[in-house]
């Protein structure tokens, strides 16, 4: 174990100084997050989905097999990323509670950057706000965390009326319900398209001025409504659409709590195989729609001169289900909800285009942006740092990842998941053998040749929610529950 350390901080510190012989200033950070993204990418393997800018970065930078959130759902996911700590340490487990409403000294990852001579600007979605609700909005934004920011709000926002919904009742918004929209007119007039032109255009204008820069790229798809032009729906058959089955009596397998997750959308429910595809075609057209605007960044960072001196990180704030274990959508504790893809490319990173199986979490992109920067980690930051990872493909800095949401924590490690609902009394718990069983749909917590593993990963998940709960220095907390926002759909 000391010797694997020492070669992880060797690798980072490597890394580190050929990032700042790269270029004549600091190197630039593009943080580019989809909002409600899986990995149906064609560079994790799915061979329907068109993404050729996404798998073109995968080819010069680091695949992240095995990344997780920290929260299966926008608000809470986005506040761990941001302030590099979990959970039950910002106290943050809802969409109305802002950031600063439990823990008002967080110095952000941006903020870190810009305490640091960096300039921090945000396009589009990077802390939560109602997706489509609050488009045009700083919504849930946090304003000590930049120096600049952009809501962009485009075509989309206009034709809502056009959407289709599964229940066909767009009056009770669109956030939280099925819908989609083959649309009219050109990528740029998208809210999306947007998003990316803006974001060009500040990467040329922080070029010009040679000010070394972070910038949040937030994308709003392919969250639903599942909108994009009517070219991306082309190019998807309904027929060629894989609609996942559940077998009789499944749902008898597991805990009540993890059998609500999973009927939490009413609407959603018993769906036709037909209407399933209908609903797949369109989310996979609005990821080749997001795979284009990536594109557009990615190319205008190039264009700029700055391609190899920028650090790149490419991901989503959650896994998304799309009909396995008969759900869609997030606000699960299985790999489908909890799994997001994460490439990171840096200046100057060997063994380019390579995949790692090194666990990851979220709240780890704080620590991992400011090595590769050769910034100091704040102490208040819970995660680990990626940078040994990125430095060396079989470098692992993690032996497990944890997951949360309310009633339930879950832990990935070796081949297996196990998850504790409540206090993990008889029939609360869920235990998975991924190595036979890796789409999650055999519950062995009952299984006796599972026994001794299980105590194992019990006593895991136990020592890794005692750490996430433990509070880092300096940070403050507050408990009383403020009046937040009440987030729109």
């Amino acid at each position: 174990m000391k010797r694997r350390c020492f070669i992880q901080t060797v690798g980072a510190t490597a890394l580190c100084s050929t990032v700042s012989a790269k270029g004549t200033a600091k190197p630039n950070v593009l943080f580019i997050i989809a909002d409600d993204l899986n990995d149906n990418l064609g560079c994790y393997g799915n061979r329907i989905i068109k993404t050729p800018n996404i798998d073109r970065l995968a080819r010069e930078g680091r695949i992240f097999r095995d990344a997780y959130t920290n929260f299966p759902l926008c608000g809470p996911s986005r506040n761990c990323f941001m302030s590099g700590l979990y959970p039950d340490q910002t106290g943050l487990y809802d969409l109305n509670t802002l950031l600063r409403e439990r823990a008002p000294d967080v110095v952000t990852m941006s903020q870190h950057f810009m305490n640091n001579g960096y300039v921090a600007a945000r396009v589009g979605k990077i802390f939560h706000y109602g997706n489509p609700g609050e488009i045009g909005t700083p919504g849930h934004d946090d304003p000590a965390s930049w120096n600049e920011t952009v809501n962009p709000r485009g075509r989309d926002k206009d034709e809502e009326n056009l959407i289709h919904s599964i229940d066909g009742d767009g009056k009770k918004g669109f956030g939280a319900r099925l819908s989609w929209l083959a649309a009219d007119g050109t990528d740029e007039e998208q809210t999306d398209g947007i998003v990316a032109t803006e974001s060009i255009r500040l990467i040329k204008k922080y070029a010009a001025a040679k000010q070394p820069f972070f910038l949040g790229v937030g994308f709003y798809k392919p969250h639903t409504p599942y909108v994009s032009p009517k070219k991306y729906f082309d190019m998807y058959d309904p027929k060629d659409m894989v609609v996942p089955q559940v077998p009789d009596g499944y749902f008898d397998t597991l805990p009540e709590p993890a059998q609500k997750t999973l009927h939490a959308h009413k609407t959603a429910i018993g769906l036709s195989d037909e209407m399933r595809r209908t609903v797949i075609r369109a989310y996979y057209a609005a990821i080749s729609f997001l795979d284009a605007q990536v594109g557009r960044v990615l190319q205008g960072l190039d264009e700029a001169g700055l391609k190899d001196n920028t650090v790149v990180l490419f991901t989503s704030d959650h896994g998304y289900h799309m009909g396995e274990h008969d759900h869609f959508q997030k606000m699960t504790l299985f790999e489908n909800a909890g799994r997001v893809p994460l490439i990171i490319s840096a200046p100057g990173m060997p063994q380019r285009g390579t995949e790692t199986r090194s666990f990851a979490e979220m709240i780890d992109f704080y620590p991992t942006f400011s090595d590769l920067a050769g910034l100091p980690k704040p102490a208040m930051v819970s995660g680990v740092s990626l940078a040994p990872v990125v430095a060396d493909p079989s470098v692992s800095v993690r032996e497990s990842t944890l997951t949360q949401m309310p009633g339930g924590y879950t832990v990935r490690a070796g081949n297996y998941r196990y998850t504790k609902w409540g206090d993990g009394g008889p029939d609360m718990i869920e235990f998975y053998d991924r190595s036979t069983d890796p789409e999650e749909m055999t519950n062995q917590a009952d299984n006796p040749e599972y026994r001794d593993q299980i105590a194992r990963m019990d006593a895991l998940l136990e020592e890794r929610v005692r750490a996430a709960k433990t509070l880092p220095p300096g940070l403050r907390r507050l408990y009383p529950k403020p009046a937040g926002k009440k987030a729109k759909k």
